[in-house]
């Protein structure tokens, strides 16, 4: 065998068994159900208007140009539907495939910056996967994921392998210019903090630094000239409110609070602290993990370069995001990556320097497989607790047909993560991941139908396929728009006056409600009743929704009004 034939093998033997173990419970997830609303709908539903109107240049959201992305998750959509057809499993599909390349990627960061530690590249990917967050929201069809990806292949560009140590500066540009194109400027402060910071980290850097410095303000300077010849005539295309919103307001508002109306823009303002109080939600189950916790507590000088590198990225990225106004959960999904290189790394170095604690049973996965010793327990008295009236709620209530089946699974997990000697990071890796697409499977099992908007849906395109006009009371989202096909505009109405002028104009029109209780007008008059979350779908014929409005009786409905399972209850 030549060398790098033996070079590949040993490549992808190392992807075994935790690329293959990862991509199936993704796979298995996300077909579970349908895409979710409303993250997922409405990726979808730009993506829909955008190829039914040609609009390759300007995304569009219900007939408005849509200034909150870039086009470019809306073109590798479009590149799987000109081969396969207008479909949702090719952007499920698309997903997976960035969450599996971001586990290749971070696999290919550690072996670059721990040579000397092939722990730590063998470790990471599988931290990642552990994580709960990171997998249920990978399994949604947004920006996030693949934004992760180019900030990972950004970051790997900067990395010196055993024939280069100059950094690859033209694919450093290019991959900032793919994750500009995917979520606009935010792509900076995912990657620009290690590269500032070279020196801090990086030899070559260090003796470097005019050629660092220069190379990589020139490949920031491409990634922004990529950026720039989509925005300039798109924004020319999308005409002056949308330029106006693409080049200042949908960034800015987001950094500044106040800078936009909060109804023309997501802004999601939180308070500084919002995301160190997030950090142990996003790192479960790592975070429950004391030899992890520790390790990290217990880092000292001298540090190796792949925990100055990490502590370059999430450090000064930390503080950014929690200074920026607008805060979700997401926000900060590419550095999770770097979270469990700096938690591998740390682990490496105490099992180095303090082999005692790096095999003490107190440090190991117990708190976690007593967590799930006592979901079991829960889960399998809730139906005896919830028959009795002693427990209810929303979620509990629908989880008693088949919670005493999870919690033999949980008790199970539990067992394992008691298990004592090698492979314990895997072992906990594996019980994050099976018990993470358990509780996504017994959500599909208990609560999807009140997420699955199909019957409204069905309902909506028959009255499209009749040319009648559809009207929205209420903030609309675009969570019907994919799914039913629709090709024109949804009329957006906030008070009752609007409402009577559009059934005036479109006496035979439909209007979709989204009341927080059910009435008895809901259940007798409507022409549709879901749920929908924790509150409801109603459809209307519009002049019978102007009657109850007013206080007045509407006509008896031609057809009964179609009531979905869950809708019993008020």
């Amino acid at each position: 065998m030549t060398s790098n034939a033996y070079r590949r093998s040993e490549h992808l033997r190392a992807l075994w068994p935790w690329l293959p173990l990862w991509t199936a419970a993704a796979l298995l997830a996300i077909f579970s159900h349908g895409p979710m609303p409303l993250f997922s709908t409405r990726t979808l539903a730009v993506a829909w208007e955008m190829w039914h109107g040609h609009h390759w240049l300007v995304p569009y959201m219900n007939g408005e140009p849509y200034s909150e992305k870039a086009p470019l998750l809306f073109w590798m959509i479009h590149a799987g539907w000109a081969v396969f057809g207008v479909n949702d499993v090719w952007p499920r599909v698309l997903e997976v495939g960035f969450g599996a390349t971001q586990l290749v990627l971070v696999s290919m960061i550690a072996r670059r910056l721990f040579p000397d530690r092939p722990w730590v590249a063998s470790a990471t990917p599988w931290m990642l996967l552990s994580l709960s967050y990171a997998f249920l929201f990978g399994q949604q069809i947004m920006y996030d994921v693949p934004l992760a990806t180019w900030a990972l292949a950004t970051l790997l560009c900067l990395l010196p392998t055993d024939r280069r140590a100059e950094p690859r500066w033209w694919l450093f540009g290019l991959c900032i210019g793919f994750g500009l194109l995917t979520k606009g400027p935010v792509m900076l402060l995912h990657v620009i903090f290690p590269w500032l910071l070279g020196p801090f980290w990086n030899d070559w850097a260090r003796q470097h630094r005019s050629r660092w410095y220069g190379f990589g303000a020139l490949g920031v300077l491409l990634g922004l000239a990529m950026l720039l010849a989509w925005a300039i005539p798109a924004g020319f295309s999308g005409g002056e409110a949308y330029r106006q919103r693409l080049f200042f307001t949908q960034t800015a508002g987001r950094v500044v609070n106040g800078v936009a109306p909060a109804a023309d823009l997501q802004n999601h303002a939180r308070p500084v602290w919002w995301y160190l109080l997030a950090v142990p939600v996003l790192m479960f189950p790592l975070s429950a993990w004391p030899r992890a916790v520790a390790a990290l507590a217990m880092l000292r000088r001298p540090l190796p370069v792949g925990v100055r590198f990490a502590l370059s990225w999430l450090v000064p990225a930390f503080v950014t995001f929690s200074l920026v106004s607008g805060k979700q959960l997401y926000y900060p999904l590419p550095e999770l990556g770097g979270a469990c290189l700096l938690l591998a790394g740390a682990v490496a170095l105490l099992r180095e320097r303090h082999p005692r604690l790096a095999t003490t049973a107190w440090l190991g996965t117990w708190p976690l497989a007593v967590g799930g010793a006592l979901l079991a327990v829960f889960m399998f008295v809730l139906p005896g607790l919830v028959a009795g009236n002693h427990l209810h709620g929303e979620w509990l209530d629908e989880a008693v047909g088949y919670s005493r089946y999870f919690s033999v699974l949980f008790l199970l997990l539990g067992a394992l993560l008691l298990l004592r000697g090698r492979g314990e990071m895997r072992r906990l890796a594996v019980a994050g991941l099976v018990g993470t697409l358990a509780l996504n499977t017994l959500f599909t099992l208990t609560a999807w139908h009140k997420y699955d908007l199909t019957p409204s849906n069905q309902l909506l395109a028959s009255i499209q396929a009749q040319h009648r006009a559809i009207g929205y009371f209420g903030s609309y989202d675009a969570q019907f728009h994919f799914a039913a096909r629709l090709t024109g505009p949804i009329t957006e109405m906030h008070v009752p006056a609007q409402v009577a002028a559009f059934a005036q104009a479109h006496p035979d029109g439909v209007i979709v409600t989204h009341p927080g209780k059910l009435t008895d007008e809901d259940r007798r008059y409507a022409l549709l009743v879901q749920p929908f979350r924790s509150s409801w779908i109603v459809i209307w014929a519009a002049p019978s929704l102007v009657d109850v409005q007013a206080g007045q009786i509407p006509p008896e409905p031609a057809t009964p009004t179609l009531v979905y399972p869950g809708t019993a209850r008020p």
